[in-house]
């Protein structure tokens, strides 16, 4: 908004919504982290469903980070999601919002497959998630 960029305030259950009525150009998200050697990038948890929703209603969707974010010898079978507290989602406080007992799952990332990323940008260019080697070189 400081900037001049249009922007709408929506809860996360809203992506399809406003994908599927044409109120989306085009997905900006940032990254925790990208495997150079697979593409993959991991994210705050959510970001799959919104890459997911984006490919659907064909909404390019754009990954943007620093070449420091870029892991060079990560293969995806060794990446580990953290699993945070399951009381962050069973409570608001210390009140409960879930029924005592339920179990609660509490991934804190999600990631993000190659070929739902339409663009990596970074300070040396924009490359497909399949042209990150490129980062080394530029």
């Amino acid at each position: 908004m400081q900037d001049r960029i249009p922007v709408t305030l929506i809860t996360d259950n809203m992506v399809g919504f406003v994908m599927a009525n044409g109120l989306v150009d085009k997905v900006v998200v940032g990254a925790d982290r990208i495997l150079m050697k697979s593409g993959h990038v991991i994210n705050k948890i959510g970001t799959l469903t919104v890459a997911v929703a984006a490919s659907y209603f064909h909404v390019p969707f754009i990954v943007v980070a620093p070449c420091s974010t870029i892991d060079r010898e990560t293969e995806l079978s060794k990446v580990v999601i953290e699993r945070r507290n399951p009381r962050e989602v069973a409570y608001v406080g210390s009140q409960p919002v879930a029924p005592r007992g339920v179990p609660a799952l509490n991934p804190a990332f999600d990631i993000t497959p190659p070929e739902l990323v339409t663009a990596i940008v970074t300070e040396k260019g924009v490359f497909r998630p399949d042209e990150l080697r490129k980062t080394v070189s530029a």
